[in-house]
């Protein structure tokens, strides 16, 4: 028993000396190897909304926060904090804050279900990443599929499919560009919006005019007609308009636009965004349409999984 208990007590001592020692060298490690971190990096990261959606083109928040403190970057670029947070972090970083337009997404195609030509129906997994492999799916292959990848990639309820065509809701979306970056076929862009409602050209389709209009009842078929009477506005590359946006300044030239609109024969220049004061009063004595609300059901949700 005596020969059992120094055993016992000299391990006992050992672990404890071992845990002195210890303590003293994570001590001088702590103090030797730490790396110093701003303190403003805390704060930038305390005033960002904390979304981590990717909007801003960094990973999370707090890597957006340490670029901005330790890297330069643009302190404007969050999409869901908009200007109120950007203003609070050039406070904090000390730099003056240059104006900047929030971006939103445009979806580049206007075709519902009846205006698609040539549609089959598609039986396969009911995602347009999977639709987009498939020849055949419908005529237009530059046109939206429809099948609502974008609608799940959006965690701010801000998209649904309405008859086949994608639908922006801008009262609830914040420009994180989850809907631009998971599109296959690059339907939807992200563009600066100078003003509450943008011009858009709702195609996206390059073949000759001829062709687009066997496939859709609403493609852009390259008549040049908005190019003509909007002094380049609208540019023709290859066999369809595109508008330049950084050209674009609000009320200067809305009256040449309006023509476009007018004279587009087949409406694939749209207006989106949300309206302003001034449009909802110029329109408060008309019947207003019924409200078309978003089904999310595909046919998935109806499949029976066996096995």
């Amino acid at each position: 028993m005596t020969t059992t208990l120094i055993i016992i007590l000299l391990a006992g001592g050992v672990m404890l000396v071992l845990a002195i020692v210890m303590t003293f060298v994570l001590g001088w490690a702590n103090d030797a190897l730490a790396v110093e971190v701003d303190p403003r990096v805390a704060k930038v990261d305390e005033i960002l909304p904390g979304a981590n959606c990717g909007g801003c083109g960094y990973v999370g928040c707090m890597e957006y926060a340490e670029a901005c403190v330790l890297h330069g970057a643009a302190v404007n670029l969050c999409p869901v904090g908009g200007d109120s947070c950007a203003a609070e972090i050039a406070e904090v970083l000390g730099v003056s804050l240059e104006e900047s337009y929030p971006y939103r997404p445009v979806v580049h195609c206007a075709a519902t279900s009846e205006d698609k030509l040539g549609k089959h129906e598609y039986l396969g997994e009911a995602t347009c990443a999977a639709a987009n492999l498939v020849a055949g799916v419908q005529g237009c292959t530059y046109g939206c599929l429809g099948l609502g990848d974008c609608v799940e990639s959006c965690e701010f309820d801000a998209i649904a499919i309405v008859d086949g065509k994608t639908v922006i809701d801008y009262d609830k979306c914040v420009g994180c560009g989850a809907c631009e970056k998971v599109c296959p076929r690059k339907v939807i862009s992200m563009v600066p919006f100078k003003a509450s409602q943008m011009f858009a050209v709702a195609c996206s389709n390059l073949d000759f005019g001829k062709d687009v209009k066997s496939v859709c009842k609403v493609g852009c078929i390259g008549c040049k007609a908005c190019e003509r009477v909007t002094d380049g506005l609208f540019e023709m590359k290859g066999n369809i308009a595109v508008f330049d946006y950084d050209k674009y300044e609000p009320g200067e030239v809305d009256e040449a636009l309006n023509i476009a609109l007018k004279k587009c024969p087949t409406q694939a220049i749209i207006e989106v965004g949300t309206p302003s004061p001034e449009d909802i009063a110029a329109v408060a004595d008309e019947e207003a349409p019924e409200v078309v609300k978003a089904h999310f059901e595909t046919t998935v949700d109806k499949t029976e999984w066996q096995g």
